[in-house]
């Protein structure tokens, strides 16, 4: 197990003390103090994970805004599972689709769909790979370290797989079913323990790939589509999870095909590759400790475990003290948008009355839910915790608010106004209004739908058939083209390579102490 002071575990209990010392500060603060309508505004502090240990964190203001708008649709749609309903987890989905709204809402909903059919959330304890060792043997692969912002190290030596035997002892849904349990305990484990012990938020990691000896003809439409796939799997459900990807001891033909394939590739996607030669160790010691590299790779790490250090699975994953804060952190987590202090109200009576105390009771983190009365467990949880939780009931919505006494001074100037009653009636007219107009519009599509033919006339059937067939004749077309470009691309880096080869073959034979005839006055002497 690793030292306990590499990773900062000695400071944890005065930690806690710490911070539960503020939480009572804090606590006593908002029961004494009033705050007025809107003179004060809460700027609102992250609840991660770990609430129990200070991570440092700055957000950006339009991110913030973009989560908050991208988490209202997904609440709204009924698409936001309470597994993630995560601050980092929405921004990373609104980045990959560069803060579109409707894109984020589409690959989100994608997403939730595949992870249900593939059974992703149950995948580290239903699956068992246990080709593990050979598969190792025949693709060195594994996490080793961190870099010196905290992330994990991703290793693969690509120029060592041997891919036919590799296919001998596995199968291609078995590995990509491999692929996405290791997805999911980076996020389970490799995350969250690196979190904690850099004191920041981490989701992303570094990957360096050793193509040193690769032999890319023999990489054919196996190895082609098992990328591939990996690749839609990683983009489509793991998106911006690479912070930077080195590719190093590459030839110069895999550097003249890079330079001519990152000018058709997304900008920000090109700045995480660097395509580095055979002369990598100062830029990857830039990002990583030479301790947190492998000497394979220009560091000092030499783990004495058997397969070497790509066989260690080195970081603070592996430190048990630092897992028990990670899984007390799981347990304590009650949700990722919530204080475990304050609820946030969403009270359906009249803006008058709601704006006296609409910044009292407001949460920290600034996104708004309603509870029903089916969160009864929530409530019980609340009361367990020393919370007194009471319901104002209002329509047909239960609203809860945390117990105290400025709230009961603010809950009886409500009772006391004497317009309460028809404010009610006038606020519950107001939130009914959209459902009816949305129902009319309903009812007038499906007028109009009925009104029209139940079945495609019969030269637009045979257009859309022909359209369709052209659409499956340019697929072929496309296949084939990218296909001769690949063989294309693939002569060219040996042909590079074989130039190499000959160059390096005449510089030797200039730099030979024998002098070479030519051969016509060979046969002159003869």
């Amino acid at each position: 197990m690793p030292e306990l002071g590499r990773y900062d575990l000695g400071k944890f209990e005065e930690e806690k003390r710490r911070i539960r010392v503020r939480s009572l500060k804090k606590k006593t603060m908002v029961a004494s103090t009033r705050l007025s309508s809107s003179s004060i505004k809460r700027r609102r502090v992250s609840n991660c994970r770990f609430s129990h240990i200070s991570i440092d964190e700055v957000r950006d203001e339009v991110e913030e805004k973009g989560v908050k708008a991208f988490r209202q649709v997904l609440v709204e749609k009924e698409l936001l599972t309470n597994c993630h309903d995560d601050y980092h987890t929405l921004l990373r989905f609104l980045k990959a689709r560069k803060f579109d709204l409707s894109k984020a809402v589409q690959m989100w909903a994608e997403m939730l769909n595949w992870r249900k059919a593939y059974g992703a959330d149950s995948i580290i304890q239903d699956f068992v790979y246990e080709e593990y060792e050979e598969v190792q043997k025949w693709y060195p692969h594994g996490y080793h370290g961190v870099d010196k912002e905290g992330r994990p190290i991703y290793i693969e030596r690509l120029g060592k797989v041997e891919l036919s035997k590799l296919m001998s002892v596995t199968t291609v849904d078995r590995f990509l079913r491999y692929h996405v349990q290791g997805f999911e305990k980076a996020f389970a484990e490799k995350f969250p323990a690196c979190s904690v012990s850099a004191r920041r938020h981490i989701d992303s990691c570094t990957t360096i790939l050793d193509v040193q000896g690769m032999n890319w003809m023999s990489f054919g439409k196996v190895a082609h589509d098992l990328v591939m796939r990996m690749q839609k799997i990683d983009g489509d459900n793991y998106p911006e999870t690479l912070h930077q990807l080195y590719i190093v001891n590459a030839g110069s033909g895999f550097k003249l095909l890079w330079n001519t394939a990152k000018g058709l590739l997304d900008p920000r996607t090109t700045a995480k590759i660097n395509v580095l030669g055979n002369r990598y160790q100062n830029k990857l010691l830039e990002a990583i400790d030479a301790s947190q590299l492998p000497d394979f790779l220009g560091g000092t790490c030499s783990c004495p475990n058997e397969g070497g250090c790509l066989r260690s699975d080195k970081g603070p994953w592996n430190d048990l003290e630092l897992m028990k804060v990670v899984n007390n952190g799981d347990r304590t987590k009650s949700c990722s948008f919530y204080n475990d202090v304050d609820f946030e109200v969403k009270s359906i009576v009249s803006e008058t009355a709601s704006s006296k105390f609409s910044d009292e009771l407001v949460s920290n983190s600034g996104f708004p839910r309603s509870m029903s009365l089916c969160h009864k467990d929530l409530i019980n949880k609340s009361e367990s915790n020393g919370i007194k939780v009471e319901p104002v009931v209002c329509g047909s919505q239960i609203n809860i608010l945390p117990s105290n006494d400025t709230t009961r001074r603010t809950a009886k100037k409500v009772q006391d106004q004497p317009q309460i009653a028809d404010d009610l009636h006038h606020q519950k007219e107001h939130f009914l209004l959209p459902y009816v107009e949305k129902v009319k519009q309903l009812e007038a599509l499906v007028i109009e739908l009925s009104s029209k033919p139940s079945r495609i006339p019969e030269e637009k059937d045979v257009i859309l058939a022909e359209s369709l067939n052209r659409i499956r004749s340019m697929e072929f077309d496309l296949q084939k083209t990218k296909k001769a470009l690949f063989d294309t691309a693939s002569k060219q880096i040996q042909l590079e390579e074989s130039l190499e080869m000959l160059r390096e073959g005449t510089v030797t034979a200039t730099n030979s102490c024998w002098v070479i005839r030519p051969r016509s006055t060979l046969r002159g002497s003869r």
